[in-house]
């Protein structure tokens, strides 16, 4: 077992800070990123991956009503949070191991990059023209325990931009990908699903787009693009993405060698000239003849690799107090987000309160009903979330990150959170130009929907890339960094199947007893839970603990 020293001194810590990582205080832009073609492929991934899901949201509730229409709302509303739970349950159990799998040797990031994006397609597929609840539920499953993008793409990034003034920005990639995804997602999943209902135009019986499958499968067409986006985007990694892991960096890739030849070929370039002996190791005395005093040097991630012996620091010594209560803030935050995801969809499908239930309201606690809005209605108000997002991740996050920091940002925004989920079910109780069973509208419905989506959005943007960046620097050695957001992906994975199981139970329990407001009072106290063991998290290093002849190295150098 190599020797372990915990950093407690000053001098070791200061040493460590300054060799691993740069202060937050550096002004950084978005041109000043290094590898910018990798960040962009890694960006790509994410928002493929949250693509597939944020499609489902929108139709859920109507693709059960059509499998089984016996069931009554609340019925549908546990089996929507069965399934949409179902994915990321499997991740539960198999994000830890794609964790250990990309850190060793024989495998690698990349591979379990492909694998996941391959893997998830198939199971689009399969999704798409299920014909049971059973069939539907057993294909999310497949994908989520074949996916383990999460992890992958937020450990590729740490090791791209190693310089801590870098990571606000590029861990920021990863939730514009889910603005990005939350705006098409719903938006195609609504437009889509039923295709011959929402655009008879083109997809109805005799219409140009008008296949057999369509008329038989209706719900199938978003799955079938889903799966379309993620084979593509397996493609691009295949062929244009790098390797980080330090265990395989430099070894021979064939995706990138063929990809080199694929472009030489194109524009008529040497293969050196197209990009793949760039890609290798730079050493000039391995081959002068490739290499000249002109050469460019190598990737930013090479040039700042940590040193390091070789060894990896014990499964035993992972579990630091830092790691453990950087994971159990994830539990709950993951928990509000995935129930949040599961009610807001079907509080938007569910039927209004009729004049009965209305007279017999008791506020501001006893009310009932949802809005009654049909699948391309509630793609559109789901769409909102994505949007607001996006414009604050571009223009609102920088400066308060460089205003708060990492940690006192994530801290400062999460009672945003049950601020918004306190008020959200009031939303019933708006007045609307429409009567029952009619869909809700009206101005003063959607100026409410918008308010509340906002203060959501608001805190989401500020503590989503703080949450991954605070778990990221709680690793304490570079040796287990694709272990920690391995454990990381089966935390957020549990708990973000717990969420929408448990937010779904709760929804339907509370329209059974008339108080549609019960699943979204009690989320709001969990995420309380979460502002508080939220203060318990320190922001870490990356390197708490050095192995065996690290500690010399800090002190000389």
């Amino acid at each position: 077992m190599p020797a372990l020293v915990k950093v407690n001194d000053k001098y070791s810590r200061d040493n460590i800070e300054s060799q691993y990582s740069k202060t937050e205080s550096n002004d950084t832009s978005w041109m000043s990123l290094p590898r910018k073609d990798q960040l962009a492929i890694l960006f790509l991934c994410r928002l493929v991956d949250f693509l597939q899901v944020a499609s489902l949201q929108a139709y859920v509730f109507f693709q059960l009503k059509a499998i089984d229409n016996t069931l009554s709302d609340s019925e549908i509303s546990n089996q929507s949070g069965i399934l949409q739970g179902a994915f990321t349950g499997a991740q539960v159990f198999t994000a830890f191991l794609w964790g250990r799998v990309a850190d060793a040797s024989w495998c690698g990031r990349k591979n379990v990059l492909l694998i996941g994006l391959f893997g998830t397609a198939i199971s689009c597929l399969g999704y798409g023209f299920a014909t049971s609840f059973s069939w539907a539920v057993f294909w999310r499953a497949a994908g989520g325990g074949i996916n383990g993008t999460v992890g992958i793409t937020r450990t590729m990034i740490a090791e791209i931009t190693v310089e801590r003034k870098y990571q606000s920005r590029a861990f920021l990639l990863l939730p514009i990908s889910f603005s990005a995804a939350n705006i098409l997602g719903p938006l195609m999943g609504g437009l889509l699903a039923d295709p011959a209902t929402s655009l008879p135009c083109l997809f109805e019986e005799g219409a140009i787009w008008s296949f057999g499958w369509i008329q038989k499968y209706p719900y199938a067409l978003p799955s079938v693009l889903n799966a379309a986006t993620l084979a593509i985007t397996g493609l691009i990694v295949f062929f244009a993405l790098e390797e980080t892991s330090r265990e395989r960096k430099g070894k021979r890739d064939i995706g990138l060698h063929m990809g080199s030849r694929l472009k030489s070929i194109l524009f008529l370039k040497s293969p050196a000239e197209s990009g793949y002996l760039k890609l290798q190791p730079w050493n000039p005395r391995d081959n002068p003849a490739e290499y000249s005093e002109d050469s460019e040097e190598p990737s930013v991630y090479e040039k700042q690799e940590p040193r390091g012996n070789g060894r990896t620091l014990p499964f035993s010594r992972v579990w630091t107090r830092n790691v453990i209560f950087t994971l159990i803030t994830e539990a709950f935050y993951d928990f509000q987000l995935g129930a949040f995801t599961n009610i807001w969809t079907l509080f938007l499908s569910s039927p209004r309160s009729s004049l009965n239930e209305t007279a017999s309201q008791s506020l501001p606690w006893i009310f009932t009903g949802g809005l009654g809005m049909p699948a391309s209605t509630v793609g559109v108000a789901t769409s909102i979330l994505g949007i607001l997002g996006m414009i604050l991740q571009i223009f609102f996050y920088p400066p308060v990150h460089a205003r708060l920091g990492t940690l006192r940002g994530f801290q400062w925004f999460l009672p945003l959170f049950p601020i918004a989920y306190f008020l959200t079910p009031y939303l019933a109780i708006i007045p609307s130009s429409s009567e029952p069973p009619e869909p809700a509208s009206g101005p003063a419905i959607w100026i409410y929907m918008t308010f509340i989506q906002l203060i959501q959005v608001t805190a989401r943007t500020i503590t989503l890339p703080a949450s991954i960046i605070l778990l990221n620097n709680c690793s304490p050695h570079p040796s287990v960094l694709g272990l920690i957001h391995g454990l990381g992906q089966s935390v957020s994975a549990s708990f973000r199947t717990i969420g929408p199981i448990v937010g779904g139970w709760w929804y339907g329990s509370g329209l059974e007893m008339g108080m549609v407001g019960w699943s979204w009072w009690a989320v709001a106290f969990v995420s309380a839970l979460g502002c508080a063991s939220a203060m318990l998290v320190y922001e870490g290093t990356g390197h708490e603990i050095l192995l065996e002849g690290e500690k010399d190295e800090v002190h000389s150098g």
